[in-house]
């Protein structure tokens, strides 16, 4: 019988021990066979998206001729996402005032097929910028389009699906081993547009609100701790500038500024909740370069100080609500518009007619997309349409001071108003549904609806809500 002295067995234990700990700690971090650490993938792509013939311009009823020239060029970007469990995220943004349905679900389905993900995985966004290109099925009742017009439109736009699906694919065949961080800034050049006049705002010494001046940063830095992607929002319109010249506003100028102050990296802006927020003063190509540079500081700040490191690990979710509408106008109001009205208001009225005829009856209700993506403890939440800063302000309250709200994602089909605003009326409750083309405004219910079912969405996504 061979005796073991009690400082050898302590000495095999201890051993023992040490490596039951290592292997814990490894596999915990998601290491392979061979000891590679498995974590965050990451890709970046990105493309020019300027188009290379006069074309109508988005955003502005009051323009009368196509574009002249560019002033900066638009993009699309893409970052591809992958965890430690190979589950992925695409998240694409676009210097465009926004991607509407049709076009939206058309991209997604596209590269959901190719890269084997479902919706809840893809995020399309728009910075709203209103110096951009109109698309197909977009607010075509405020732009007095002719046939070769229309034609130019929809040639853009199916070049613009096509680019937009390859670039997600050069997204993730870029990506390699990664680290993400995520924090949020602050800046305050958005100024609420309902509740503060702009003609006399050099008057005033007090703004009135609602306001949510919240910078989101997430950064993707890549082994060598190189900064890979520098993903950013802001919930402000991107209407300084109205000019006949391509630009991608006060987002397109901070998303430059950015990659000046940062050489190699991609940086992406996606946009909040601001649809009632204004950057005031505006109009001059001055004024969209200083907000630019006024958000780049708000983000480079935050890239400089300790960022929240996330977990390789994410979880979504997603789900179009059918949102109803109210009561349509009749046959007979639309046409005695069709007759009466000027402009926008009565291309709406005959193309509302056309519908009328062809299908017996108006739209109702619309399947509105509202979505979670968690990267690490990270929680994003992405909503369609043009979103007031009220649905911002509800969902941390929901949900903490720490998440992300993106609006204009997936699908810009309206005005999304909070039932404050939507009480309120005016253009964000009520006559903004005639220019994107809907018969009707929403029902009063409709914030509720919304937020009911983000916290259905919480539960799948693994997302905690806060203890009132």
């Amino acid at each position: 019988m061979i005796m073991v002295s009690a400082h050898v067995k302590k000495a095999v234990l201890f051993t023992v021990f040490s490596t039951f700990l290592t292997f814990i700690s490894l596999n915990a971090a998601g290491a392979d066979q061979q000891g590679n650490t498995k974590g965050w993938k990451a890709g970046v792509a990105r493309a020019v998206i300027t188009p290379d013939e006069p074309i109508w311009m988005a955003g502005y009823g009051s323009r009368n001729h196509p574009s002249e020239g560019t002033l900066v060029d638009l993009w699309a970007k893409a970052l591809a996402i992958e965890d430690a469990n190979g589950e992925k995220v695409i998240l694409v943004t676009t210097d465009l005032l926004g991607i509407p349905g049709k076009m939206s679900n058309y991209i997604r389905d596209q590269i959901a097929d190719k890269y084997g993900l479902t919706r809840s995985q893809i995020i399309l966004s728009s910075s709203h910028t209103h110096t951009g290109p109109v698309l197909m099925d977009a607010l075509f009742d405020i732009y007095p389009l002719d046939t070769k017009q229309i034609e130019v439109v929809r040639k853009y736009s199916s070049n613009l699906e096509k680019k937009m699906v390859a670039l997600a694919g050069d997204a993730v065949r870029s990506m390699v081993p990664a680290q993400l961080y995520s924090q949020n800034g602050v800046t305050r050049f958005q100024v609420n547009r309902r509740n503060n006049k702009e003609a006399t705002l050099s008057k005033q010494t007090d703004l009135n609100g609602p306001n949510e001046y919240s910078v989101p940063v997430l950064k993707v830095v890549d082994a060598s701790s190189n900064l890979m992607a520098v993903v950013f929002g802001y919930a402000c319109h991107a209407t300084v500038l109205g000019i006949y010249q391509f630009s991608g506003d006060y987002p397109g100028f901070a998303q430059i500024e950015l990659e000046k102050l940062h050489p190699g990296t991609t940086a992406m802006f996606f946009q909040g909740a601001g649809a009632d927020q204004n950057p005031l003063p505006r109009k001059t190509v001055q004024l969209a370069q200083q907000y630019g540079r006024e958000l780049a500081a708000a983000v480079d700040r935050v890239l400089n100080e300790d960022m929240r490191k996330l977990a390789p690990l994410i979880s979504t979710a997603y789900s179009e609500i059918q949102l109803k509408l109210s009561t349509p106008p009749t046959k007979e109001e639309l046409m005695k518009m069709e007759k009466e009205a000027k402009g926008y208001q009565q291309r709406w009225a005959v193309s509302q007619l056309a519908i009328l005829r062809k299908n017996g009856t108006l739209l109702s209700s619309y399947p509105y997309p509202v979505q979670i993506v968690k990267l690490g403890d990270q929680p994003i939440m992405t909503l369609g349409g043009e979103l007031v800063i009220q649905y911002a302000i509800e969902l941390k309250k929901l949900f903490g001071p720490d998440i992300f709200v993106m609006g204009y994602a997936n699908d810009v089909m309206s005005y999304v108003p909070s039932e404050t605003v939507l009480a309120e009326g005016g253009y964000e409750g009520d006559t903004s549904q005639k220019v994107y083309g809907m018969p009707s405004k929403w029902e009063p219910d409709i914030q509720t609806k919304i937020l009911k079912e983000f916290e259905k969405l919480a539960v799948k996504a693994g997302v905690k809500q806060v203890v009132q």
